[in-house]
């Protein structure tokens, strides 16, 4: 009876000890848990249409580099969700739409990022420099996109490439050109006022500004729809 009032006592020893233990280092095991599956559903290529954003470049049926310029994910009142997008062949130039089922399964392209200075253009292709090896990279035209209409010398960037090939010219957001050409506002216009009229940039790139803007000021532009958003001193 003393043993076995012993062994009853030991085991019930161990279950204090134990139970705090486990209840102490169970968020750790929840947290590993997480973090083992929010890596696994962020593995570098294997994503879906959550993980959708403007300028991701996936993979589309014919296992080319396509980004995405537009999506809106839809959720009907009736029948399953999905995902609506507009997409640029990157190998092409062309744009398509495709429909997604939501939550469906996409490929990342595997693509890489090399971060560059613009130098020059020598014809039809522009010259752009990695300023820690100082070996070059030409880019044809044709995958300039709209980054052609913004380049200054000395403009830093980041080129994509696929297959070692260029295949899109990355820019920031906003930038900040002069006006070489635009008529002459009409007296009494100011930043309060309205209508618009035409306008150079120093790149050569043509837009509307408003009527108080006058040739050499500096504005800062929209590079992803070439829009005027204000004077370069305007916060």
């Amino acid at each position: 009876n003393i043993v076995s009032n012993m062994r009853c006592l030991l085991a019930a020893a161990v279950a204090l000890l134990v139970s705090p233990l486990a209840t102490a280092f169970a968020p750790l095991t929840n947290s590993w848990s997480r973090v083992d599956a929010r890596s696994y559903r962020l593995t570098p290529l294997g994503l879906s249409t959550a993980d959708f954003k403007n300028g991701l470049t996936i993979l589309d049926d014919n296992k080319q580099p396509v980004k995405i310029m537009e999506f809106l994910h839809v959720k009907p009142g009736k029948g399953s969700a999905f995902v609506r997008t507009k997409l640029k062949n990157l190998i092409t130039g062309n744009s398509v739409e495709k429909t997604w089922r939501a939550g469906e399964s996409v490929t990342l392209a595997d693509v890489q990022k090399e971060d560059v200075q613009y130098s020059y253009q020598d014809g039809d292709d522009w010259v752009f420099m990695d300023t820690t090896t100082f070996e070059t990279t030409n880019v044809p035209t044709s995958a300039m996109g709209n980054a052609a209409n913004y380049m200054t010398e000395g403009l830093e960037l980041t080129i994509i490439k696929f297959d070692n090939r260029v295949i899109d010219v990355q820019i920031p957001n906003s930038m900040v050109l002069e006006v070489t050409q635009t008529d002459t506002g009409l007296k009494g216009n100011t930043a309060k006022g309205g209508g618009t009229k035409p306008a150079t940039l120093e790149t050569g790139l043509e837009l509307l500004v408003p009527l108080f803007i006058d040739t050499g000021e500096k504005i800062k532009v929209n590079t992803e729809d070439n829009s005027y958003i204000g004077r370069a001193n305007e916060k």
